[in-house]
């Protein structure tokens, strides 16, 4: 959470970790404090010296009392130990967790990592600003914002949520809310006129949305976390994220899970709060209370709809006097609330007493013919603890009759505390970082508050206005300022004034501060392409939307306005530990039934096979060496090769779709990163995905993996920076092997996603034309750049392409072109791309013939390798290019989204439109229209394929040293590998040959030894003739 600061001396407080898991002491390795003002608070005549002594003695009485009640001693009355008699609440015992402060010294929650990471990126984006080549805004679109919900119900989430997009579209954005769920709230959405989409489906990772066209995302809620499942799938990991989380249910839940051994659980809630950007929480408590999560991501924005909400929630269910006949007190009893500081410091005793003491004198000059009696109640900690009795025995020891002073725990209904009380009085000394929340509730109520002059109260509230101060240097002034308030055992008629003015401030309580919160953390945290519109100044926003909520907005919402989003928020804790707990069931049983189902008798049958196959291999081998194979021609042998290769696709069985593909003209290949594109593709035969990375590929689908045949693509750099050329590049790598078509398309899984894609009538179009050979050799295409999002303005050709890169795009270009061309450096022509009135292609969504798409990878090689020469440099080692305002790493693959349309114009394509609707075609730029517009022999087919032999002998003979990125996108082929490749066949032809008189000699040579004697065949036997068959043996 960056770091929690206090003031200095500086002191390790060990104690501030005693509830916590000793994994996560580390995080609090940078908790310090000061030295307890208490003393200078004594010392330096702030109290008075029989006050003084007073207190003395009450310490002493209370420190005997604390020794028989505190928790950890035994109870020699009831004989049993409090542990056995009360169970603090999860809310209580994790703030406890965070206290144990001395008194009056603070803790601080600083976002230190989150502000050096905004502080690094403003100097790393002056740098890029000042480099050699200027980078322009064009900003022709707004950005464009995502805000997930977890659903449409009426709550105070959504009331933040709809007030911050009134304000935000004003400054300049454009906004898009999507939701998990119903609810009436989608009527307030529609009257403000911002889109409501609601995804609806039974598998998180089946979310389909097309999160880049975003430039920030906004989730609220911990409900809204199925939301992440995809946010954490490439291509959606670089999206900057704003999470804000008002619950603690979550947190009051965490020390269960460790004890439980739920391990995995947190994990995946760690795995989603590191996904977040920024973690935007409500006030300072939260952040320390998720500090298990935190990734130095945490950031606090304050913001009080939700105090407003429940309060009048409260009031619209229950009046005042059933509240307190229900904790207890009576109709006419005068009920003065003392509160403080949510967090938990051994001084909190000390606090409470000098304040019952000032308070003491009410008690006193109170009417008694009056029928009311006056009732103190304390809130602090928890309602079973012992502190409750050692509260009661000091107000007895300070003269309070019995029964007067009640203890009233935090874990208890605090709404209804605050509701029944007539007056509050803020006991706390305290200084926190914001307003404390408590204060806020109180005042919605219309309650008069006595407060301390601390530094956060002082800032907001007005003395004798919305509230009552007193010096908290001067506890003495706190009995003036009572008898201010209360007078004739009611509250005085200025009291009455404060309070209805303090409840009017509250309801709509730092409004202004949450809204240029937020906007200036969008600004912090989103990177604007430079196509886009940087937002207004905050302080453009009018007036009237930053005093107050909208809530007007909500005033003719049908059916109940009031919902429980405690309990909402517990049931979806409950429902995803029932989801985790059943997935671990399935994992189990799925382990344990693999395990079963392989006895140790199929074990020892699986190695016996294993170890005849290896001797057969090694005989196989031994008997190669030995004997002499004729190996054929070379036609053959290359033959054999490709059928070997094939049949270690392991034992692969083509599908129905494979076979498909065989028989029809065209393949469209569909490239993807990451799984979060996978609801994007297709599964038809005409289609095929084409996986950039050998990680995230779909499972069980005939997809071609480009890292396999492109190495190049294994590197992550070169994968980003190329996108979808890098999958052009891989399968234009020995094309014959993967792709047997006559026709090659690409389609982006982004169009899909635009509802851009081909239906089923144009791809019957489409085909139609190819097998009739309508427009011969032809660049067809379906998505136009017309219709661009990011062309609202409809520019031309070079106007766009300069607006998404940085206006710097035509300078890219032909820096790249004399690079590639080897022209002089003064050099400085463009192709040109007419205005007249057609339209080009864009996203990567065409086809074009086999041996055409082979000679635009041709020239698209030589076009990357000089756009690479030119910017490596200072893109790989800063992460800054002059095509982008900030960091980018896909730098110039903006640039080759349009380079297919250059390459087809001057290289005389003809170029057709397809409506991926109805399939109606229209040609582009008319052949006859670009005559002396075209520079033909620049794109011609000879002289590009004369430009890739020299590069290739280059190559191939010269073996560079310096870094060069060509021969790594490709094949590298010219003349001399053809001979080197005959030579190689006519030595191995000359050897072989060799080999053989060799072998015919080393026969002749052979010694051949004598034969010893000679066996003479008997002749057959006469019938009834017994004469014996002679041998001769001969001795030579």
């Amino acid at each position: 959470m960056g770091s929690l600061e206090a003031g200095v001396p500086q002191k390790r407080t060990t104690s501030l970790l005693r509830s916590l898991p000793s994994s996560r002491c580390d995080l609090y390795s940078f908790i310090h404090r000061p030295r307890s003002r208490f003393a200078r608070f004594l010392l330096f005549e702030k109290v008075g010296y029989l006050q003084w002594i007073f207190i003395v003695a009450v310490f002493f009485f209370v420190l005997v009392l604390f020794q028989a009640f505190l928790p950890g001693s035994v109870m020699e009355k009831a004989g049993v130990s409090f542990q056995e008699t009360a169970t603090p609440s999860e809310d209580w015992m994790v703030l406890k967790g965070m206290g144990s402060l001395e008194f009056g010294e603070g803790i601080r929650f600083e976002p230190s990592k989150l502000l050096d990471k905004f502080q690094r990126e403003a100097r790393e984006l002056n740098i890029s600003l000042a480099s050699s080549r200027p980078v322009v805004r064009s900003g022709f679109r707004k950005p464009q914002l995502a805000l997930v919900l977890a659903d449409l119900s009426v709550g105070p989430g959504q009331l933040l949520m709809v007030s911050l997009a009134v304000s935000l579209r004003e400054i300049g954005y454009a906004i898009q809310v999507y939701s998990l769920g119903y609810g009436p709230v989608h009527t307030v959405w529609r009257s403000i006129k911002v889109p409501v989409k609601i995804i609806q489906t039974t598998n998180e990772t089946e979310i389909t949305v097309d999160w880049l066209k975003y430039d920030g995302i906004l989730v609220n809620s911990l409900e809204a976390r199925g939301v992440f499942s995809c946010l954490v799938q490439e291509p959606f990991k670089s999206l900057p994220v704003i999470w804000t989380i008002h619950e603690r249910s979550l947190a009051t839940r965490l020390s269960r899970y460790f004890s439980n051994g739920q391990i995995q659980l947190l994990n995946d809630w760690k795995r989603a709060f590191n996904r977040a950007t920024v973690v935007v929480f409500p006030n300072y408590a939260l952040p320390m209370m998720y500090a298990t999560f935190d990734d130095g991501n945490y950031f606090v924005i304050p913001s009080f709809p939700a105090e407003a909400w429940e309060a009048d929630n409260l009031m619209a269910l229950y009046n005042k006097d059933d509240l307190r006949v229900k904790l207890a007190f009576k109709p006419d009893d005068f009920i003065i609330a003392i509160v403080g500081s949510q967090f938990s410091y051994s001084g909190l005793w000390l606090e409470h007493t000098l304040v019952l003491q000032v308070i003491l004198p009410l008690f006193r000059n109170f009417p008694s013919n009056s029928d009311s009696l006056i009732k103190v109640s304390i809130l602090s900690g928890n309602s079973t603890s012992n502190y409750k009795v050692a509260l009661e025995a000091i107000a007895l020891n300070l003269g309070y009759p019995k029964g007067s002073v009640r203890h009233f725990g935090i874990d208890e209904d605090v709404n209804g505390f605050l509701c029944t009380a007539d007056l509050v009085i803020y006991g706390s000394f305290l200084e926190e970082q914001s307003f404390p929340d408590i204060l806020v509730r109180a005042m919605c109520f219309g309650k008069p508050i006595i407060m301390p002059d601390l530094s956060m109260i002082r800032k907001y509230v007005d003395d004798r206005v919305n509230g009552f101060l007193f010096p908290k240097d001067k506890i003495k002034v706190l009995t003036r300022v009572l008898f201010q308030a209360v007078s004739k055992g009611k509250l005085s008629p200025l009291a009455q004034n404060v309070g209805l003015i303090a409840k009017g401030l509250a309801r709509n309580w730092i409004v202004s501060e949450t809204i240029e919160g937020y906007a200036s953390l969008l600004e912090k945290v989103i990177k604007f392409p430079s196509e886009v519109v940087h937002p207004k100044d905050i302080a453009e926003v009018p007036p009237r939307l930053k005093k107050e909520w909208q809530w007007h907005l909500f005033e003719d919402i049908v059916g109940p306005k009031y919902s429980n989003t405690s309990y909402r928020s517990y049931s979806f804790l409950d429902k995803a530990e029932e989801h985790w707990k059943q997935t671990q069931t399935e994992t189990s049983d799925a382990r344990s039934s693999v395990d079963d189902s392989f006895s140790y008798g199929d074990w020892i049958k699986e190695r016996d096979i294993e170890m005849v196959n290896a001797r057969k291999r090694r005989e196989e081998e031994e008997l190669k060496d030995r004997t002499d194979q004729p190996r054929g021609t070379w036609e053959e042998v290359y033959r054999n090769a490709k059928r070997v290769d094939r049949s270690r696709n392991d034992l692969h069985e083509r599908d129905d779709r494979e076979l498909e593909r065989t028989g029809q003209p065209l393949c469209i290949y569909e490239p993807y990163f990451g799984e979060g594109t996978w609801p994007f593709l297709h599964r038809s035969s005409l289609y095929r995905g084409i996986g950039l990375s050998t990680k995230g590929r779909r499972p069980g689908a005939d997809d071609v993996d480009a890292p396999s045949r492109l190495p190049l693509l294994n590197d992550p750099y070169h994968r980003n920076i190329l996108g979808e050329y890098g999958a052009f590049f891989a399968l234009a790598n020995r094309i014959d092997r993967v792709h047997k078509n006559a026709w090659i398309g690409f389609q982006s899984w982004r169009a899909t996603a635009r509802k851009a894609s081909l239906s089923n009538i144009a791809e019957r179009a489409l085909l139609e034309a190819i097998e009739a050979r309508r427009h011969g050799d032809t660049l067809y295409f379906w998505v136009r750049l017309d219709q661009d999002p990011r062309n609202p303005l409809q520019q031309d050709f070079w106007s766009f392409c300069d607006t998404i890169n940085a206006r710097n795009c035509r300078y890219a270009v032909s820096e790249a072109l004399r690079r590639m061309y080897g022209m002089q450096k003064d050099w400085n022509f463009l192709p040109p791309m007419p205005v007249d009135g057609d339209t080009w292609s864009v996203l990567h969504t065409w086809v074009l013939p086999t041996r055409s798409f082979l000679e635009f990878v041709m020239f698209s090689r030589m076009f990357v390798d000089s756009l690479d020469a030119q910017m490596y440099d200072e893109h790989h080692n800063s992460g800054h290019c002059y095509l982008s305002l900030s960091k980018d790493q896909h730098c110039y693959s903006r640039v080759l989204e349009l380079l297919v349309n250059v390459w087809a114009y001057h290289s005389v394509r003809r170029m057709v439109y397809v409506n991926p609707e109805t399939g109606a075609m229209q040609e582009q730029h008319r052949l006859n229209s670009r005559r002396g517009q075209m520079w033909v022999r620049w794109f011609s087919y000879t002289t590009l394929k004369g430009m890739d032999e020299d590069l290739a002998e280059e190559s191939d003979s010269d073996h560079p040293a310096r870094r060069w990125l060509w021969p790594l996108t490709g094949e590298v082929f010219w003349q001399g590998v053809y001979e080197r490749e005959r030579n190689l066949r006519h030595k191995q032809k000359e050897k072989r040959k060799q080999q053989s008189k060799d072998k015919i000699s080393r026969m002749k040579k052979r010694f051949h030894q004598k034969a010893i004697g000679k066996y003479v065949k008997p002749l057959p036997e006469e019938t009834g003739n017994s004469n014996s068959t002679m041998v001769t043996m001969a001795v030579g």
